[in-house]
């Protein structure tokens, strides 16, 4: 979603998120609305410093991992609907063990990624 509040509708492939970054400013006052199917945990674990990100489930079972300078919490997604509000910058992940869907309302600019976070 646009700053302008219009959408544009983008085929998912392999260089997805790099076109976005180069197509949309580095997700500049954007904000990322997008289904993903997992099979498997998150081999990483990220971060948006500009914004709460919104998940919710649509199918399966995820525990979303959320880790601050007070410590680590989880919150189990088991019910279609159920969802997690991501605070703006706290690093998650997600742990999957059945075929899981989800939605995500993600504000783009400054993702960060990485496989261990620091307690920051």
């Amino acid at each position: 979603m646009k700053p302008d509040l219009q959408i544009d509708q983008l085929p998912v492939g392999p260089d997805f998120y790099q076109s976005l970054d180069a197509d949309y400013d580095g997700f500049k006052g954007h904000t990322l609305v997008s289904a993903h199917q997992f099979s498997e945990s998150w081999g990483v674990w990220e971060k948006h410093p500009q914004g709460d990100e919104l998940v919710i489930l649509l199918s399966g079972r995820a525990e979303m991992k959320l880790k601050s300078a007070a410590g680590e919490e989880s919150t189990i997604l088991d019910k279609p609907g159920a969802l997690v509000v991501i605070p703006k910058d706290i690093w998650h992940t997600a742990i999957i063990d059945e075929p899981t869907t989800m939605l995500f309302v993600t504000p783009g600019e400054g993702t960060l990624n990485q496989e261990s976070p620091s307690n920051d």
